[in-house]
């Protein structure tokens, strides 16, 4: 059958934290989840699919489509079993291929050399069977197969994205530590923000938790902004389809929103860089940009989510410094946030102390291999504070 219409498992990765936010949205693309794991959500459909979850996933960082699974004990055996697969049905012999992999067997100590058998078995086949070997390297640009070895259990994916998903390609200017795009998109899911009121951002830096609110609000699908998919090199891809597909999501954006966006930064160079960044993603006229201190971010009447995202401070200097500085938003959700939800994302809890509120919720993020919290304050009007007790 080919490998156009057939329907097989799919696995969506993440970063650790997401998978609730990411198994909304495949739900929300009539999808079924099979499971969801620590860092994915299983999920099973057709390389049409397969594309639609790379245009309107906002959380996800991979989609890998199963082409095979197989037992195999040792490196030997897992070049014989890639290499009965039908490879020259799917990969240009002309074409150029990227391995990645996700080794934990007790055969291989080193991945890449799990990698090296892979992309050999692979390109062995195809020479055989056309006469000629695609060309291989560490560029993720164009084909790229991925291989998941545990234990005895090995399967074989094709990674569709190519790049991974978090690189919309928006953000030429990303400046120091920047949030990830899918990571910041699952924080703006988590406030429950789409439109609802206003969303206020200090300390905006890049501009990525405003850019990817403003995507979220105006129902713009995120893969509209990449022009490049692993899915697009392989063997069979209709391109007249995937444009007529393209175009069809791009028809349900919305052109207007009802409440406001604001981002601001103390610093000129991070509203300048966050404001090309917002014209490359095309959402830069919904988008109020400022230099300020923090503090002094406008907060309109209307409510909806005021979110900072500080710095966690990794050197005591550093952290004595910060302690004001959270003190600080602590003040100025009290004075300034009256009617708002408001949000720190932080990957230190102590210094989170210093707000001097009470959370309503943490939700627990990694950004990168640091473990973070998204904390959310309830800033009612004194006359609703009073009510509530």
């Amino acid at each position: 059958m080919s490998l156009w219409v057939r329907k097989n498992r799919i696995v969506v990765t993440c970063a650790k934290g997401i998978p609730s936010f990411l198994k909304e949205e495949v739900l929300s693309l009539g999808l079924p989840i099979l499971s969801e794991g620590i860092a994915s959500v299983e999920t099973e459909g057709t390389m049409d699919d397969a594309m639609r979850l790379n245009l309107f996933i906002r959380t996800g960082q991979r989609v890998l489509f199963l082409l095979e699974a197989f037992n195999a004990k040792n490196p030997d055996e897992l070049y014989r079993k890639i290499s009965r697969m039908r490879w020259e049905d799917y990969i240009p012999e002309d074409d150029y291929i990227c391995v990645t992999s996700s080794v934990d067997t007790p055969t291989i100590k080193d991945s890449r050399f799990a990698n090296l058998k892979c992309k050999d078995a692979i390109v062995d086949r195809i020479k055989e069977r056309r006469g000629r070997r695609p060309d291989a390297g560490p560029e993720r640009d164009r084909i790229v197969v991925h291989l998941y070895w545990k234990g005895d259990l090995c399967q074989v994916f094709l990674d569709t994205s190519g790049e991974p998903l978090s690189k919309r390609g928006y953000r030429k200017i990303p400046l120091k530590a920047p949030m990830q795009e899918t990571l910041a998109a699952a924080v703006v899911l988590a406030t429950g923000w789409k439109d609802n009121g206003n969303f206020i951002n200090p300390m905006c830096g890049s501009g990525t938790l405003a850019i990817e609110a403003a995507l979220i609000a105006l129902n713009r699908a995120p893969g509209l902004l990449r022009s490049n998919y692993g899915l697009m090199h392989l063997k069979g891809f209709n391109e007249p389809s995937w444009n007529v597909m393209r175009k069809k999501i791009k028809a349900l954006a919305k052109n207007s929103l009802k409440g406001k966006i604001i981002a601001t930064d103390i610093r000129q160079e991070a509203v300048e860089a966050a404001k090309k960044n917002a014209a490359t993603a095309g959402v830069e006229h919904w988008i109020e940009f400022g230099v300020c201190d923090f503090s002094e971010t406008p907060v309109p009447e209307g409510g909806g989510v005021v979110i900072l995202n500080p710095e966690y401070g990794e050197r005591l200097g550093k952290v004595e410094e910060l302690n004001e500085t959270y003190k600080g938003i602590g003040d100025y959700f009290k004075k300034k946030c009256k009617g708002y939800r408001g949000y720190i994302f932080t990957g230190n809890l102590d210094l989170a102390k210093k707000v001097g509120l009470r959370t309503r919720r943490r939700i627990p993020f990694f950004n990168s291999n640091i473990e973070c919290r998204l904390l959310e304050y309830d800033l009612y009007e004194g006359s609703k504070k009073k009510k509530s007790r």
